[in-house]
């Protein structure tokens, strides 16, 4: 089988965890027969000091073009001065927009080998994190109207049930595959947009019998995630409160630089990426940890290519890497053996077995 990946290898420590991803699917496509041809894309700064325009529009057909797409990391302190359009952080809202990629599916799941790098307490991790935020992610506050005039400024929050009710059945069909439960956040005792998403998502669950629907604030469910991890399996939220949890799921398992996510829109075309941002502090010192990046692609292996032997074959060459007990500093603890970001990725395309 043939695949044709579009490849955003981005700014900071995006081009050096894109390289290991890409030497892992490398690895994949002997052992399994298929062959993955890459078409670099130019997005974020990188394209800002070539083009003047953090995703050319000929960038994005690239994508659209495509049977996926992989993504490094975009931005960094130097375009940070630039006005709001021209911010490498733009070309991500252009990308999934134009995309249609409105599922973000970020799971925050607790490696064993990782359990003593958990900021929470040993009994709090003992019980378990394992958990998947289902966010929304082309509408609400981040696509709404932006306009400051004079010492006033405004950001525009709109939601309309169509866009609810897409991601909300996402949300089911995701907890139906695993446990069954799904917490739908929201801020409801404020926002008019937060009722509406709650009336939606209880219409829904009518036609989900099987699965358990609770509703969370917003505020509480920051509480409980560092609170009781374990009572959570799927969350499905709104674009800012998604991405504001999704991190702090993500530190709660040990290291951001652990964690993958997916977006997917009605198609199977999907944008791919770790959650953490281009650490420009660390670029080029072959430092970073790729893991993240490298469990993107077996997403996109197991959700795009249905191929789920091979996403398995990645995941189970991650686990062999921390049982080794090798490091990247992140994650470093006693007793470990500290690794670079290409060795990293050299030891995973090693332990790679069908």
């Amino acid at each position: 089988m043939t695949k044709n990946i579009a490849v955003i290898r981005g700014d900071g420590i995006g081009p050096e965890i894109i390289a290991q991803a890409l030497k892992v699917l490398d690895r994949i496509g002997e052992m399994y027969g298929h062959t993955f041809t890459y078409t670099d894309v130019d997005m974020g700064g990188c394209a800002i000091d070539k083009y003047g325009d953090p995703l050319p529009s000929e960038m994005l057909e690239k994508c659209l073009a495509s049977d996926s797409v992989l993504l490094g990391a975009v931005g960094g302190n130097k375009w940070d001065t630039l006005p709001g359009h021209l911010r490498p952080e733009k070309g991500l809202l252009r990308i999934r927009a134009g995309m249609g990629v409105y599922s973000n599916n970020r799971p925050a799941k607790i490696w064993p080998q990782l359990a003593s790098a958990s900021p929470l307490k040993a009994e709090i991790v003992q019980k378990g994190i394992d958990l998947i935020i289902v966010r929304e992610l082309i509408g609400g506050i981040y696509f709404g109207e932006h306009k400051t005039e004079g010492d006033r400024a405004t950001d525009l929050l709109t939601y309309t049930e169509a866009e609810i009710e897409r991601i909300g059945r996402i949300g089911f069909e995701t907890a139906r595959k695993r446990r069954k439960k799904l917490c739908s956040v929201e801020k409801s005792n404020v926002l008019d947009s937060s009722r509406l998403w709650k009336k939606v998502l209880h219409r829904l669950a009518e036609e989900y019998p099987d699965v358990e629907l609770n509703d969370m604030l917003v505020d509480n469910c920051a509480m409980q995630l560092v609170k009781d991890p374990s009572q959570f399996d799927v969350i499905v939220t709104e674009n800012m409160f998604g991405d504001i949890l999704s991190d702090e799921a993500s530190m709660i398992t040990g290291s951001i630089g652990m964690i993958p996510s997916s977006s997917l829109g009605a198609g199977s075309c999907g944008l791919y990426e770790p959650i953490h941002g281009s650490a420009p502090d660390i670029a080029g010192k072959d430092v970073a940890n790729p893991i993240g990046t490298i469990l993107s692609a077996a997403m996109m292996l197991r959700y795009s290519f249905d191929m789920s032997a091979e996403a398995d074959c990645i995941e189970n060459a991650v686990s062999a890497y921390l049982d080794e007990g090798c490091r990247t500093a992140d994650i470093m603890s006693e007793g470990c053996r500290l690794v670079g970001c290409t060795e990293c990725g050299d030891i995973i395309t090693a332990n790679l077995k069908r």
